[in-house]
């Protein structure tokens, strides 16, 4: 089969990364649900994680299939030549993927016990004492963030250009302000997220599918 498919729930914030991206390059992503235990679906991916993308690029050719979902928008920007949400100029472009790697690392690494405990209601994650030291985690990685705004001194995170780190830290900034928890006053992060809203990709994949 030809064309971009992504496997994933649409509710998953790593398969929404992808398909917000999409959005921004004008791409028809084709979602399909999967089940990750599959034999089928190991054998693209050992993890059993969502997304998993496979490129037909042409009838003629054997599909490319690839897993990681920061990795995957970065694969479908550079296969579009779109050098705006990620440059060529190698360090402006390092830029970018640094907090995309921190968001993928760091920061989803501080919320992940709160968010469990919170809004998952995981049985497993329900140590008030945790929940309150990953939720202070939590707000502290997003001060970074906010901080961040003031250095860049533009609407973006890295400036005046939007990117994919806008991308991937628009829907974690989603999931934060959505989690049931006492957040720190961050008004340069609300700025953002409230422009952010304004992008079609954002709102269809961001507020509208969830934490």
């Amino acid at each position: 089969m030809s064309g971009l498919r992504v496997l994933g729930r649409a509710a998953s914030i790593n398969v929404r990364k992808v398909l917000w991206t999409g959005v921004e390059l004008g791409l028809d992503l084709q979602r399909e649900d999967c089940d990750v235990k599959a034999e089928a679906f190991r054998a693209l991916n050992p993890n059993a994680m969502m997304p998993v993308l496979i490129d037909g690029v042409d009838e003629r050719e054997a599909s490319f299939s690839m897993w990681e979902s920061n990795s995957i928008c970065r694969y479908l920007a550079h296969r579009e030549g779109r050098v705006d949400l990620l440059p060529d100029d190698p360090r402006q472009r390092a830029l970018v993927e640094m907090w995309m790697d921190w968001q993928g690392g760091e920061l989803n690494n501080s919320w992940r016990y709160a968010f469990m405990g919170t809004v998952r209601k995981s049985a497993q994650h329900q140590d008030p004492a945790a929940i309150d030291a990953s939720v202070a985690n939590w707000n502290r990685h997003m001060a970074m963030l906010d901080a961040q705004f003031v250095r860049s001194g533009g609407p973006f995170v890295l400036g005046e250009t939007f990117t994919l780190a806008d991308v991937v830290l628009g829907l974690s900034a989603h999931r934060w302000r959505a989690a049931p928890i006492a957040h720190a006053d961050l008004p340069a992060v609300e700025a953002w997220y409230q422009r952010l809203l304004a992008r079609p990709g954002f709102a269809a994949h961001g507020p509208a599918a969830g934490p």
